[in-house]
């Protein structure tokens, strides 16, 4: 989850010509932040199937993401480019480290999106394209990135 977050963001900074306000970067690395509380990352697909329930968990968690680190609400926009940046992210995913083909994306996942060919983190870190990274190397590096967005909250 880590590291997909982290990709996230990549692809959303790749895509804007003008950069990310830190507070912007900051809900990017988060966006999945009520999954990795739970300890369960469920596909999109999936999520309408686990009820209300689990929909008002997760947006209480959510609530509670943005106060403590000071995230704006999603803006239309920024909310449009960062389903597109994760679309892309998971697509690129399912190819690239699972193994999918493209026409398996399409079909199980309902994404349209073309996965990206180049792995944006792969240079950042000189790692291998697509290579899954450890956990404690994943979590490293989110808690690196998380701790240079959030120099205006501390």
């Amino acid at each position: 989850m880590a590291q997909h977050s982290l990709l996230v963001l990549a692809l959303r900074m790749r895509a804007s010509p003008t950069g990310l306000a830190d507070t912007v970067a900051r809900r990017e690395l988060l966006h999945d932040a009520d999954e990795g509380l739970l300890g369960f990352d469920p596909i999109s697909p999936l999520k309408p199937f686990l009820g209300p329930g689990y929909a008002a968990l997760a947006e209480r968690l959510r609530v509670a993401i943005f106060s403590r680190y000071a995230l704006p609400n999603w803006t239309r926009e920024d909310k449009k480019a960062h389903k597109l940046a994760d679309r892309i992210a998971a697509a690129s995913e399912a190819i690239h480290v699972a193994g999918w083909t493209k026409t398996e994306v399409r079909r199980v996942l309902g994404i349209a999106e073309p996965p990206a060919q180049d792995d944006p983190l792969a240079p950042l870190h000189g790692d291998a394209a697509w290579e899954p990274w450890p956990p404690d190397v994943a979590a490293e590096r989110f808690q690196v990135m998380l701790g240079r967005l959030s120099r205006d909250i501390r």
